[in-house]
């Protein structure tokens, strides 16, 4: 076997200096994609939020040159070239297609937020929209970009563990939900387990088929039906691939000693590995982790580590994939049309969960 030199690092564009229009002031925007793009050396010169003051504080922090007084000046700005939109999931569609009629012919990029949107439907409609204006279309599916979840794809990729057979993401932490989640179709599985449903795709590929069950986070005051989150998904290799996305994690956050964290693990015919993911701790810096081991080794482990963590530095290689698709006139790593097949995943576990039966992904994608 060769030296352990994983790839997990982005490609980053040629050109850094791509003027880039922020969308959304909220937590994700002002802590995460501006501290890593600012960081990256990338280049927002305009924001705008639904709250002006929201905006301006943003763009104190970090000092990006131009506020506009409402989303719809920013989308008007002739100056802007990609476009990094941050709103809640059940308004970004019209954010889009707003986009998408006024910078025709000007906007080369549109990145946009996970989830993509709240139905299939929408989501298909987006990326027509986008197509038939010539914008390169991607969407901020973050997870993909934690280093251990990258370097686990590079081991996939160079064919170390063999071909896979078991995969699991074992999730134990309390989600920060925003105000906006309230009064969403859907809490958990859209929210939250999406992260986790695109990184089995980005591991494996889409599944044949979804078992799922559910029921409510009992912390989680207002009504919503899917909290906590069990689902199994079945490929027709004989792959199988299972998340436990416990929300609730018992009463840790009322006196009682947690445990909490999210641990992930691959097995396959030559080897597994396994690791951790360290968002759980944020704001602290705790770096992912990866732990390797192959029929090659005699029993043992390879622990690579890096200084890198999900929150924010993962979201540097957000932007930088929509970029360099920008710049090579290819189809971005994260691709919108791609990740409607992550938006279907949802559906189908959604459906599988609350409606209390087996789903298959060709009932839930069709022929379009």
């Amino acid at each position: 076997m060769q030296p352990l030199r994983l790839n997990f690092r982005p490609a980053l564009p040629r050109r850094l200096d791509w003027r880039i229009g922020c969308v959304g002031a909220g937590f994700i925007m002002r802590d995460c994609h501006l501290v890593a793009y600012r960081n990256a050396g990338f280049n927002p010169v305009a924001i705008a939020s639904r709250t002006a003051s929201a905006a301006r504080e943003a763009a104190e922090r970090h000092s990006v040159p131009k506020v506009h007084a409402s989303i719809d000046a920013l989308l008007a700005d002739d100056s802007i070239e990609i476009l990094d939109v941050a709103v809640p999931p059940d308004v970004q569609p019209s954010v889009i297609r707003k986009a998408v009629e006024q910078g025709k012919g000007r906007l080369r990029g549109i990145l946009a937020q996970k989830p993509l949107a709240l139905s299939l439907a929408d989501a298909r409609d987006l990326v027509a929209r986008c197509a038939d204006a010539g914008i390169v279309f991607a969407v901020n599916q973050n997870m993909r970009f934690d280093q251990s979840v990258r370097a686990a794809k590079d081991v996939l990729n160079r064919g170390w563990i063999g071909e896979p057979v078991f995969a699991s993401i074992d999730m134990r932490a309390v989600p920060h939900w925003m105000p906006w989640a309230e009064g969403l179709p859907s809490l958990s599985t859209f929210v939250m387990s999406i992260h986790h449903l695109d990184t089995f795709r980005y591991w494996l590929g889409t599944p044949e088929r979804v078992l799922a069950s559910t029921r409510p986070d009992p912390r989680t005051k207002f009504p919503h039906r899917d909290g906590i989150n069990l689902y199994i998904l079945e490929y027709a290799n004989g792959a199988r691939a299972s998340s436990w996305d416990d929300v609730w994690t018992g009463p840790s956050k009322e006196g009682v000693a947690g445990d909490i964290g999210i641990r992930w693990r691959i097995e396959g015919t030559d080897g597994l590995m396994q690791g951790t993911i360290g968002w759980p701790k944020y704001p602290a810096r705790e770096p992912s982790t990866l732990e390797l081991s192959t029929r090659q080794q005699q029993g043992c482990w390879l622990r690579p580590r890096w200084d890198d963590v999900w929150f924010p530095d993962a979201f540097v290689g957000t932007m930088a994939q929509l970029l360099v698709a920008v710049e090579d006139g290819t189809e971005p790593e994260i691709g919108a049309r791609d990740n409607l097949e992550t938006v279907a995943l949802c559906e189908a576990v959604f459906a599988a969960a609350t409606e209390h039966r087996v789903i298959k992904m060709t009932d839930v994608l069709g022929t379009a």
